[in-house]
């Protein structure tokens, strides 16, 4: 939801206050992040483990689709992986070849057996060698294959990328998961520590305020809170002579809810005299 409209409306209004008191404005506090959980490859949906307000921990399970397939493909190329037989024999093959190369030489040397003989001994040497090396390639092949079955297994499991809450859940066990941004997202999740306050000042403000300025966040509840200049806009909105700030609250317990009005005092602005903002055309 798109809040800035209404903050424009209330900066508009704003009278700046005189030197020595703390200017305040309208606020909101949003979560610092939201993410839609998607999958990034399609299936049906065998399990989701969280409900719509529940908290989650970063890189917690939240979803799992069907991934009968990808284990009985992962349980063969593990098999594979782990095969050596054919390796096994081809060290045997080669052992064998390198012996009779070298009794060749020494029978070829004494002139007990002929060059071509030799020459025999030397390619069949030579192609248990090759036949080695292929069956090493081949495992080795087989190993990235086992490798790549498992990130195929661990596409079927969607986990949380922050610490946060489900904001919404918008598919259930059996609907198909279908990959994609345009595509319907499964879960919603926010981010709720620290939390982001949106707030707009008029143009005449600019310049006081820096990254790093603390301000005082009160709720409607009547709760005040510290938090700190994160942004501050380049970009100015010339219709209605404004400009953005965003700042950081901590919210370490989840206790500050997001989507709540509130209003940001800043102490260090009030160097103006009262200047009025003209209101929105």
């Amino acid at each position: 939801m798109n809040h800035r409209p209404h903050l424009l409306a209330a900066a508009c209004l704003l009278v700046l206050p005189l030197h020595g008191t703390a200017a305040s404005f309208d606020c909101l506090l949003e979560p610092s992040q939201t993410v839609e959980i998607r999958s990034a490859v399609e299936g049906l949906i065998h399990r989701i483990h969280v409900q719509r307000g529940d908290e989650v921990k970063a890189g917690q399970t939240v979803v799992e689709l069907d991934a009968a397939l990808e284990r009985s493909a992962l349980a063969v190329a593990r098999f594979r992986a782990q095969a050596d037989g054919r390796i096994a024999a081809s060290k045997n093959r080669m052992e064998y070849a390198q012996r009779k190369t070298k009794r060749s030489d020494e029978l070829h040397g004494g002139n007990f057996l002929s060059a071509q003989a030799r020459d025999e001994a030397e390619t069949e040497r030579r192609l248990a060698e090759a036949e080695l090396k292929e069956a090493m390639e081949n495992q080795e092949l087989a190993r990235l294959e086992l490798q790549r079955s498992m990130d195929l297994l661990n596409q079927k499991t969607l986990r949380s990328p922050f610490n946060g809450v489900v904001v919404d859940r918008m598919l259930n066990p059996g609907d198909l998961a279908e990959a994609g941004n345009g595509r319907k997202p499964i879960l919603k999740l926010a981010r709720m520590d620290p939390l982001r306050v949106e707030v707009v000042l008029p143009l005449a403000t600019f310049g006081q305020l820096k990254q790093g300025t603390s301000g005082q966040v009160k709720t409607e509840a009547g709760e005040v809170y510290d938090a700190k200049v994160k942004v501050v806009d380049r970009v100015f909105d010339a219709a209605s002579g404004t400009y953005g700030v965003q700042l950081e609250l901590p919210n370490p317990n989840g206790k500050i809810p997001g989507g709540l009005r509130c209003r940001v005092d800043f102490p260090g602005i009030g160097s103006l005299a009262a200047a009025k903002v003209n209101s929105v055309r």
